[in-house]
C-alpha cells in the first residue's frame, strides 16, 4: 500500500501552487454570489483578478472576532444565524449544525471526508478495516464530527467514545480492540494510565491522532514508551484541517484543501518565510468559504520539504496566540497599532512594543529594528508617532537589523503583578 494518501500529496510544488491559485477566483466568485457577508467585504473585489498571493494579500483579513459580530448582529435582527459566511442554508445539504464558544455557529455540508481529516489519519497510521476509538466530543463542537467524517472517508469503523467516564472507555478498548485512539493527548494519558491502574492491558491501541491541545516531546515519549505512536494535527471549528503530522517529525505538512499565509500580527501582510507570525487560511469549501481567516494562532513557514516524500510546504506547529492586545495606562493598545507606527517610516523594518513596570506603573517603550541606529531625528519621530497612534508616550529604542526575537510578539506584556 503507498505510503501516501493520494497523489496530491506528491505532486510538484509548481503543480500545487497553479492548481491553487486557479482555484482561488472561483472560490471568491462564489463566496461573493452565495455568502452575502463576503458580498459585502469583498464589494469592490474583482474576483478574477485575484489569482496570485500577492492579490491575495491585498483582501482583508476576517478575524474570529468580527465573524462572531456578524453573528451575533445577524441573529439579534433575525437574520442569518451564521452571519452571512455560509453559502447554504438549513436542510438537505447541512447535516448539521455546531457551536464553538462566543457562540459561534459553524455549518456542516453533505460532502464525504467534509472536515477533510481523512488525510491526517492516514499520516498517523490508520487504514481502511480498522476500528478507531474516537473521544472527541460529539456534542456542541465539532470534534467528534470531524473525526467520525473523516474516518469514514478513510475506510475505517469508530467506536464513538467521547469524553468523560474513564473507566467505560478501558472496558470499551479492552473489548473491542481498537487499533488506535483519537481524541486530545491528555485524556489518552488518562486512560492508559486507568488501564495499568484497573491491570487492563490494551494490546491492540498503537496509535493515536491527537489535536485540540499542546502535545510536547515528553509527552508523546510517555506514550511511546507504553507501545501507542502518537502523531498530532492542527485543525480548527470554523476550517477543519489545516496541518498535520508525518513520521518524519519535521513539522506539520499543510492540507491540499487550503491556502495558507503567514502575516504580521494585527495586519494582513505577509511575513518572509520562516519568520513567526498569524496563521491566516483561505478554505476552498465551497459550502463555507472563509476568504482569509485569521485563526490567531502563531506559526513560521519551515523550509524545505517533508522526508516523507510529501511536497507540500510545512510549518512548525501552533507557537502561541497572535492576538496580544494589552491594556497600557487604562488605554487598550493593539497590534495593528503597532504595524501602524513602522508603515510611516521606510528606515524601519520591525518593531516590538514592550510594557514593563509593576502594577499601576506602566512603562512604554518601542524597539525598531533599523540601519539607522545613531539617527535620533528619527527616534524623535518615531516618538511622536507612537503618541499619535496610541495616545500614549514612551520610549523609542533602535536596534539592529535581525536583533528582535523571531517569535512572533509585536507587543511584549513584562510587567510584573506580584
Amino acid at each position: 500500500m503507498s505510503q501516501h494518501f493520494d497523489a496530491l500529496e506528491t505532486r510538484a510544488p509548481e503543480v500545487r501552487e497553479a492548481a491553487l491559485m486557479a482555484a482561488l477566483p472561483a472560490q471568491i466568485a462564489h463566496a461573493k454570489a452565495h455568502a452575502p457577508a463576503f458580498a459585502d467585504l469583498l464589494q469592490d473585489v474583482d474576483a478574477a483578478s485575484v489569482n496570485s498571493r500577492a492579490a491575495l494579500a491585498q483582501l482583508p483579513v476576517i478575524r474570529k472576532y468580527e465573524l462572531l459580530e456578524r453573528q451575533k448582529a445577524a441573529r439579534a435582527s433575525g437574520g442569518n444565524v451564521f452571519g452571512g459566511f455560509s453559502a447554504m442554508g438549513f436542510g438537505p445539504g447541512m447535516t448539521r449544525v455546531f457551536a464553538s464558544p462566543g457562540t459561534i455557529y459553524e455549518p456542516e455540508g453533505t460532502r464525504a471526508d467534509y472536515w477533510r481529516m481523512a488525510r491526517a489519519m492516514f499520516a498517523a497510521g490508520f487504514r481502511p478495516g480498522e476500528l478507531i476509538h474516537n473521544s472527541f466530543s460529539y456534542h456542541f463542537t465539532p470534534a467528534g464530527s470531524m473525526m467520525e467524517t473523516g474516518a469514514h472517508a478513510l475506510g475505517c469503523t469508530v467506536f464513538p467514545g467521547g469524553t468523560g467516564q474513564t473507566e467505560q472507555q478501558v472496558g470499551a478498548m479492552s473489548e473491542l480492540q481498537p487499533a488506535g485512539y483519537i481524541g486530545t493527548p491528555s485524556f489518552l494519558k488518562i486512560i492508559l494510565e486507568k488501564a495499568a491502574e484497573m491491570g487492563v492491558a490494551l494490546p491492540t491501541v498503537r496509535k493515536a491522532l491527537v489535536s485540540g491541545e499542546a502535545f510536547p516531546p515528553s509527552l508523546r515519549d510517555w506514550m511511546a514508551a507504553r507501545g501507542v505512536t502518537g502523531y498530532q494535527c492542527y485543525a480548527t471549528a470554523d476550517l477543519g484541517l489545516i496541518a498535520y503530522e508525518t513520521s518524519a517529525r519535521e513539522g506539520l505538512v499543510l492540507d491540499e484543501g487550503v491556502i495558507v499565509e503567514i502575516v504580521r500580527p494585527g495586519t494582513g501582510d505577509p511575513v518572509p518565510e520562516g519568520e513567526v507570525g498569524e496563521l491566516v487560511v483561505t478554505s476552498l469549501n465551497p459550502d463555507y468559504p472563509l476568504i482569509r481567516f485569521g485563526t490567531g494562532d502563531l506559526s513560521a513557514i519551515l523550509p524545505g520539504q517533508c522526508p516523507t516524500g510529501r511536497t507540500g510546504q510545512r510549518i512548525k506547529g501552533w507557537m502561541g496566540r497572535a492576538d496580544q492586545t494589552t491594556k497600557i495606562r487604562g488605554m487598550f493598545v493593539h497590534p495593528g497599532q503597532v504595524a501602524e507606527i513602522v508603515k510611516r517610516f521606510p528606515e524601519v523594518s520591525k518593531a516590538r512594543l514592550v510594557v514593563s513596570g509593576e502594577m499601576a506603573n506602566d512603562q512604554m517603550a518601542l524597539h525598531v529594528e533599523t540601519g539607522l541606529l545613531d539617527d535620533e531625528g528619527l527616534k524623535t519621530r518615531v516618538a511622536d508617532a507612537v503618541r499619535d497612534v496610541t495616545k500614549l508616550r514612551g520610549e523609542v529604542h533602535l536596534v539592529a537589523q535581525g536583533s528582535l526575537a523571531n517569535d512572533g510578539k509585536v507587543i511584549e506584556d513584562a510587567r510584573s503583578y506580584q
